[in-house]
């Protein structure tokens, strides 16, 4: 298995036989060198969306329909998708879809979730979501963009993530210090991937708060741009 991240809060994630885009946001991203998309869209099967906000979503019509892939992604999400014709999957918080040999369940997050970008105005869009991906011995917990809640405290008993992608950027998310906080009372994670960062100069910079805050035994990952990270 093996995660890369594209900088933002998107991801590739190679995990039984399914290639997962994550809320890809490419040409747009800062982060992402244009030139190399076509690398990053190489065999993709399905993406996923956390929310519909511009810096996840903007261009996953665009995406699907280069790749073939489908949009997993909350009901509402899914409605206004298929009606741009894009190929959908809408499930709900709580369900759980298999992707290629891999376990995929939404589960919550507490964020604003419209769609903010295009040209009709802000429209609404559901709610927004996080995602318990298992498969290859491994189960991963995407946050999406969030903030702290209780709901982790079941999501890390009952799920028991080892890998912990986390936003942590602070201003629109959880910060590095609450992302800490809630990886050591609510989860038990291996590994710790921070997203939602470095993409702004209003957004934290580097990880070193995260990994200040974690206890022994949990690595932090800062990933590098298109570098595979393996499992």
């Amino acid at each position: 298995m093996q995660i890369t991240w594209l900088g933002h809060s998107s991801f590739r994630i190679e995990i039984e036989s399914a290639v997962l885009l994550v809320d890809p946001w490419l040409n747009d991203n800062p982060s992402f060198p244009s030139e190399r998309r076509a690398e990053a869209l190489q065999g993709v099967t399905h993406i996923l969306l956390t929310h519909a906000h511009g810096d996840h979503a903007s261009e996953v019509v665009q995406i699907a329909a280069e790749t073939g892939a489908p949009v997993a992604c909350i009901h509402e999400v899914s409605a206004w998708l298929a009606g741009q014709g894009t190929q959908v999957i809408g499930f709900g918080k709580g369900g759980t879809i298999d992707l290629g040999g891999a376990k995929v369940t939404m589960v919550n997050a507490t964020h604003s979730a419209s769609i903010d970008f295009g040209d009709k105005g802000i429209l609404p869009a559901g709610s927004a979501a996080g995602f318990m991906i298992s498969g290859d011995d491994h189960v991963i917990y995407v946050s999406g963009d969030t903030d702290i809640m209780a709901d982790m405290a079941w999501m890390g008993e009952l799920h028991r993530p080892d890998i912990g992608i986390l936003s942590c950027g602070g201003h629109y998310t959880m910060d590095m210090e609450r992302a800490a906080w809630a990886a050591r009372k609510y989860f038990a994670f291996r590994w710790v991937i921070p997203c939602h960062y470095k993409t702004f100069p209003i957004l934290a910079q580097d990880a070193a708060p995260l990994r200040s805050g974690l206890p022994p035994g949990t690595e932090v990952i800062e990933p590098e741009v298109l570098e595979p990270i393996r499992f």
